[in-house]
């Protein structure tokens, strides 16, 4: 059985061991086991359109679950020590972006269709085309302008920041409550946030974990010894659970549905946003497959990734299978490089990570006890690492540089991931028609750019030809 086990993975022709493949995989799943609970926190801090709001336990529960089941077939089909989880980003699109459209079923429904597209761009090998239509500037601002999104959005739910109404001030924003800072729980929030810089610094692994933990702990203290009004934590009251074992509810599996957006929005409004899905996922996927591989140096002489087609087909197909459980697109995971930091080479270490996953399905009334307060740092951490990548744009070339500054600020200016992505994609086409280099620009990014264009003037549009 062991020889079998060796010669399927390539344990030994990679140069690694069972051991190196072990520890791998559970370095993997305690470096991103954050998505258990930051998945639940930001899938279930608003509500549809509807007012419907998910389970944070149910959202936990198929979290954890199609985590489980992707990481282990592509550590079976793959043979690449990457693991799958909700994918941060997406889940703010589909929070943030989409829900606020629809009902949660249409909303998981489009993250089917995004999912399936993806597998049709790799069986066709339309990726190469998706992969030249839209310039690396962009697609770098495209992270950015989402790390700051989410940045914003931590710091909205914390309480460090605050709305203010229209009638009593002049900005939009404001430090705290009537421009201070007030109160235990933002008092928590703060700790936490130098807390997880502090961890982050030091380059402590499972940083991002073990500060909503400790935040978690102090704010559950904080809740028992203080006296504090429980509004002030938000949605999530800080406190002992009953029990840390619990049953996995599976009400969300099988809960979307394919075309009911159809039936809410229009539909060039659901093409931009399913193009935005798949952007931010695709992109993603292609440089954490490559980055991962290349850091556990299995590139071919070409530079090439083994098993690549299998490899973005099964990352495809989690796409469909977190949207078919309502847990968000699945993507693989760019902390899998700490595995691959501790020796691991296969998709033996994903096997592990994936059955660390399906043991955390038991686990799920550990994210009920999460405040806003303990996972906003995290938000803000998450935020900083995808804002890293504003590093690779190249700011001397305005013509890239103006488009990928609105990509960015466009996002959390106007709440929205789709309107930055739209504003940096017509900037490009503009400015590179102005400097007479028009033909640079490849005709996906044209019909996109006309897309949007139709987007931002649908009410103007409308009134002309008498819709409204």
């Amino acid at each position: 059985m062991t020889a079998k086990i060796d010669h399927f993975f390539q344990v030994s022709a990679r140069g690694s061991t069972y051991a190196r493949e072990i520890r791998g995989g559970f370095a993997t799943f305690f470096t991103m086991a954050y998505i258990l609970v930051l998945n639940p926190i930001i899938l279930s801090s608003t509500t549809d359109k509807f007012g419907n709001r998910l389970s944070d336990v149910e959202v936990a529960t198929v979290t954890a679950l199609v985590a489980a089941v992707m990481t282990a077939i592509m550590g079976l089909g793959g043979n690449l020590p990457l693991a799958v989880a909700a994918g941060l980003g997406l889940n703010a699109i589909v929070a943030f972006q989409i829900a606020p459209l629809m009902s949660w079923p249409d909303a998981m429904g489009l993250i089917v269709i995004e999912g399936l597209l993806i597998c049709v761009l790799v069986v066709t090998g339309l990726r190469e085309a998706v992969m030249h239509a839209i310039p690396p500037s962009l697609k770098q601002a495209i992270s950015v302008g989402i790390g700051v999104f989410i940045a914003f959005i931590g710091f909205i739910d914390a309480g460090f920041a605050t709305r203010i109404p229209g009638e009593q001030g002049t900005v939009p924003v404001q430090l705290g409550l009537n421009g201070q800072l007030s109160g235990w729980p933002v008092l928590v929030f703060c700790i936490g946030v130098l807390l997880t810089i502090s961890l982050m610094a030091r380059r402590t692994r499972g940083a991002i974990l073990v500060s909503i933990v400790v935040t978690t702990v102090l704010a559950i203290v904080v809740n028992e010894i203080a006296t504090i009004d429980p509004r002030a934590w938000g949605l999530t009251v800080p406190a002992v659970p009953e029990s840390v074992v619990a049953a996995p509810e599976f009400g969300l599996v099988g809960a979307f549905s394919l075309f009911g957006a159809f039936e809410q929005v229009g539909v060039i409004t659901i093409v931009l946003l399913v193009f935005t899905l798949l952007l931010s996922d695709f992109f993603d996927t292609m440089g954490t497959v490559v980055g991962v591989s290349n850091e556990a140096g299995l590139l071919d002489e070409k530079g090439d990734v083994p098993n690549l087609g299998r490899v973005l087909l099964i990352d495809g197909a989690a796409a469909v299978a977190g949207g078919a459980a309502s847990a968000s697109s699945n993507t693989s995971y760019i902390e899998s490089a700490a595995g691959v930091g501790e020796g691991a080479r296969t998709g033996l270490a994903s096997v592990v990570t994936g059955a660390l996953f399906a043991l955390a399905l038991f686990l799920t009334p550990l994210a009920t006890v999460v405040p806003a307060q303990a996972a906003a740092p995290a938000l803000v951490a998450v935020g900083f690492l995808l804002m890293a990548q504003v590093r690779y744009i190249d700011w001397e070339r305005y013509e890239v540089a103006i488009p990928a500054f609105l990509t960015i600020v466009v996002m959390p200016f106007t709440y929205s991931i789709t309107n930055g992505i739209g504003a940096g994609f017509i900037a490009y086409v503009v400015i590179k028609t102005v400097l007479g280099k028009a033909r640079e620009v490849h005709w996906l990014l044209w019909g996109t750019a006309a897309l949007f264009l139709v987007y931002f003037a649908i009410d103007p549009v409308e009134q002309l030809f008498g819709v409204k």
